[in-house]
């Protein structure tokens, strides 16, 4: 099936995950880590959004408070490292771009969101409906995973030669061990002073004893519906991981230091779960 004969439709994790960081601003107190309501108008989901079990204001509280925490996170570091590319792998309903436009006008960032072909070319359509568009330095790249997507991106006019941050939030545990080297193997193949930054799920027994349950909902959730966890990594094995794939340095970023970024001083139990955790490396 080539680009133009795929199906339009969101990803439904891609949609959870926006879900989510509406819930965030709707039902947590200020202030709040992120501001995104954006991803809620592109879904336009029905009325009774927040009765669906996912969006459970005090089960999910804890994995919402990671979502924004992770990517807030990723933000904060493009704007600290100061390049002039910005690449999204499995964007899904990412809107730094619908939210930040001015950090791409002072700076001249390009911002590379690269998608499967179903997902982005509604999200396309969503955003055109919206009025938000797409900007000449927002480029929406779709790709075939398992080919040459590497290739694909350059084509859409992403520079190997000039530094960039590489995001990869919610993704290494679809990947095979195998895949997930592949990818990190690419991105420290790139300019001198680019980043990666990734996500990365600890095995369900790393997990708070109160969100274990919750997190092997999500093992069991996700292999039912097709899209199994494949990989799950302890800190240590993952910055050896990206060491051994040839970034020179490498830090693992705990809960705990989201944590203080981002929750101190809370009182109503809104942090987030060791369950995904950070890691940056870079070239």
């Amino acid at each position: 099936m080539g680009v133009t004969e795929v199906v339009a439709e969101a990803d439904h994790t891609a949609v959870r995950v926006a879900l989510w960081r509406a819930l965030h601003v709707r039902a947590d107190l200020p202030p709040h880590v992120l501001e995104d309501e954006i991803g809620l108008r592109l879904v336009d989901p029905d009325e009774g959004w927040r009765d669906r079990p996912d969006m459970d204001v005090h089960a999910t509280r804890r994995t919402r408070a990671s979502i924004v925490a992770r990517t807030r996170f990723v933000e904060d570091l493009v704007v600290e490292r100061d390049v002039g590319q910005y690449v999204v792998l499995g964007a899904g309903l990412d809107t730094f771009a619908q939210r930040r436009p001015e950090i791409a006008a002072e700076r001249g960032l390009r911002v590379f969101e690269v998608d499967r072909p179903g997902p982005q070319s509604w999200k396309r359509r969503r955003l055109e409906e919206l009025g938000l568009g797409v900007p000449e330095w927002l480029r929406l790249v779709p790709v075939d995973f398992e080919g040459d997507w590497w290739g694909t991106l350059a084509a859409a006019g992403f520079d190997p030669g000039r530094p960039a941050v590489v995001a990869s939030t919610g993704v290494t545990m679809y990947l095979t061990r195998e895949a997930n080297d592949a990818t990190f193997r690419a991105v420290a193949g790139l300019a001198q002073g680019s980043t990666l930054v990734t996500t990365f799920l600890r095995p369900p027994e790393d997990v708070e004893p109160d969100q274990r349950a919750q997190m092997e909902a999500a093992v069991r959730g996700a292999r039912a519906a097709g899209t199994p966890f494949l990989s799950f990594f302890r800190p240590a094995e993952i910055v050896t991981l990206a060491r051994e794939c040839g970034f020179a340095d490498v830090r693992h970023v705990p809960v705990e230091e989201l944590d203080r970024r981002y929750f101190r001083g809370r009182t109503d139990g809104v942090r987030p779960s060791r369950g995904e955790e950070l890691v940056v490396a870079t070239i």
